[in-house]
């Protein structure tokens, strides 16, 4: 593994735990924003005070991650920079299941703001602090546990730690810069290319010219995603693409923070990396492709946090205005079950909503969209080139005889294990496998001169089921039965009473083309009866398993097509030990 990236994932996992938000109407009047450029390529704001404490609480008994011991026996850093962030994470690991002392240790409010942007390539995190003593200590303690010693300099004012991750025989320096100033610390880069003016701007010393604050672009983000304004983040494609196509960022009025730094990092090294994609015509059709998809947004639906359970409703959402694609990809949308208040229940639903008649017809109008106008930017040409050797006519041969399908789902109500003669076997089982098509009948008869058993199975639609446990040719000692029946447009194979119940739901339920992909799992259900069912054996259950018997949490994860882009919506819930 790059052990610098090592060291920089160790840098977010203090940030990760703090992005989401609490509701409010304050986008406009956070003056850390005068800080943060309008031109940033990527921002993550902590725009209202979020309380960090509640929010540990309840996680405390879900936290993941490698345990001390795991870190000890898998890390092979050597380097004083590389056992430094280890000590930082460790030690953070080893307070998680505490929020008390963690929030005291590092310092932190029971309630606060952080931010994450760029100026330009440069990163910059900010977060509040209500001990920086408590702060320093810390880092005080991984110095001393790793070896690593800090510089102390001060800019405009402001004085900052500065740690080497870069060895001593390297010809260009890299330092993580920590500063704290009026209850901000402030976490960046400092290397020997960047100008002083960077580092000043890094630290709040002074302001950018052309503030994200002096724009409306994260209201224009909330209203137009139907976000809350307490926590907006993105990621800014078409100021990625200036960036690196802009010849010359200093002098060119159409370049942004990101040419500039390219430009003088060109001059003082006698190479542009990116000379490639700053002709003329690829930063045309570089840009008109980044002004179709412009950004990545994310922000919050909903949310709810206690001391007792943590539950949030975020979506990202790739924006997109190609109404070729979208719509084609529109079209592919299928069928998902809508099982109401009993999904709530569910241990694991997967489901899958496609079209199949529209597959081939929409990757084509997706193919034909790409592979033309032919590009004249070489790196783009060898791309559309490569592209234009895969041929959507191969899906619609594949996906015929499925025409007329518009989804399938699989889902798990409840399940309970035992130990039959040594092998795992079901003492419960209630799970549902369903396949939605226009007409199912006609789908199984297709399929019977392909498995000849199946020519002994007569199914009439919202008729009586039939076993089929012999045909799925499954181990006897699983001690299951499965049965098939069709229900309305619902071909479904099922075993357990609850199962049966839900089939029966399904009768009724219209093929509306209603989503892609969702998925829902409840880790506790999920693992419970599989570390009950090893530790009735005898046998040693794996720590990582039994650790997950108590993650008391439920994920569910959607991928959906609107007018905006491509949509993925992630709710999350999370509850404390009981």
């Amino acid at each position: 593994m790059n052990k610098m990236a090592v060291a920089v994932a160790v840098l977010a996992v203090g940030a990760g735990g703090y992005y989401f938000s609490q509701q409010s109407n304050t986008v406009a009047s956070n003056p850390i924003l005068d800080y943060v450029p309008a031109d940033t390529l990527a921002f993550s704001g902590q725009l209202s005070p979020f309380p960090i404490k509640d929010y540990l609480y309840s996680i405390a008994g879900n936290a993941q991650g490698y345990s001390v011991e795991q870190l000890n026996e898998l890390s092979d850093f050597t380097e004083p920079h590389e056992k430094f962030f280890l000590s930082l994470y460790k030690q953070y690991l080893s307070l998680m299941t505490d929020p008390d002392t963690l929030v005291a240790h590092y310092g932190l409010p029971d309630e606060m703001q952080s931010y994450a942007y760029t100026l330009g390539a440069l990163p910059v995190m900010k977060l509040q602090l209500a001990d920086a003593n408590a702060f320093w200590a810390e880092l005080d303690r991984a110095e001393q546990e790793s070896g690593l010693v800090h510089t102390t300099a001060t800019i405009a004012g402001l004085e900052y730690r500065a740690y080497r991750v870069t060895g001593a025989d390297s010809e260009e320096t890299v330092d993580i810069i920590f500063a704290e100033d009026k209850g901000w610390l402030t976490v960046t880069l400092n290397t020997s290319l960047n100008q002083v003016e960077l580092l000043e701007t890094a630290l709040g010393a002074k302001k950018v010219v052309n503030p994200i604050s002096a724009t409306t672009i994260l209201q224009d983000i909330a209203k137009q995603h139907d976000f809350t304004q307490d926590s907006i983040s993105f990621v800014n494609h078409v100021e990625l693409i200036k960036g690196i196509t802009t010849a010359d960022g200093i002098t060119t009025a159409d370049g942004n923070m990101l040419a500039k730094q390219i430009t003088q990092l060109a001059s003082l090294q006698n190479d542009n990396p990116f000379a490639e994609l700053q002709s003329e015509q690829c930063k045309t059709e570089l840009m008109a492709i980044a002004n179709n998809w412009p950004r990545t947004v994310m922000g919050f639906n909903a949310y709810s946090i206690s001391r007792q359970e943590s539950t949030f409703d975020a979506r990202v959402v790739i924006e997109s205005k190609n109404a070729v694609i979208l719509d084609a990809l529109t079209k592919m949308r299928g069928f998902i079950p809508d099982f109401g208040a009993d999904a709530a229940n569910h241990i694991l639903s997967v489901g899958l909503g496609m079209d199949v008649a529209q597959l081939a017809p929409s990757l084509n109008a997706v193919w034909k969209d790409l592979t033309t106008p032919t590009f004249k930017c070489q790196a783009l040409a060898e791309s559309q080139y490569a592209m234009a050797e895969f041929n959507p006519a191969m899906i619609g041969m594949m996906t015929g005889m499925a025409n007329g399908v518009k989804g399938v789902n699989f889902t798990v109500m409840d399940y309970q294990l035992k130990d039959e003669n040594g092998s795992p076997a079901f003492e419960k089982l209630d799970a549902l496998v369903s396949l939605s098509a226009e007409n199912p009948a006609m789908l199984i008869d297709m399929v019977k001169p392909f498995y000849p058993p199946l020519a002994q199975i007569n199914l009439a639609v919202d008729g009586d089921a039939v076993d089929v446990t012999s045909l799925l040719m499954l181990p006897p000692e699983f001690g299951v039965q499965v049965n098939m029946a069709i229900k309305g447009q619902h071909l479904v194979l099922y075993t357990g009473d609850n199962a049966q119940a839900l089939a029966d739901k399904m009768t009724k339920q219209a093929l509306d083309a209603n989503g892609l992909v969702n998925l829902t799992a409840d880790y506790e259900k999920m693992f419970t009866p599989l570390v009950t069912m090893i530790e009735q054996s005898g046998e040693q259950v794996p720590e990582e398993l039994s650790m997950m018997k108590d993650y008391n949490m439920r994920i569910q994860m959607t991928v959906d097509i609107n007018s905006q882009g491509i949509e993925i919506g992630s709710k999350m819930s999370s509850k404390a030990p009981k």
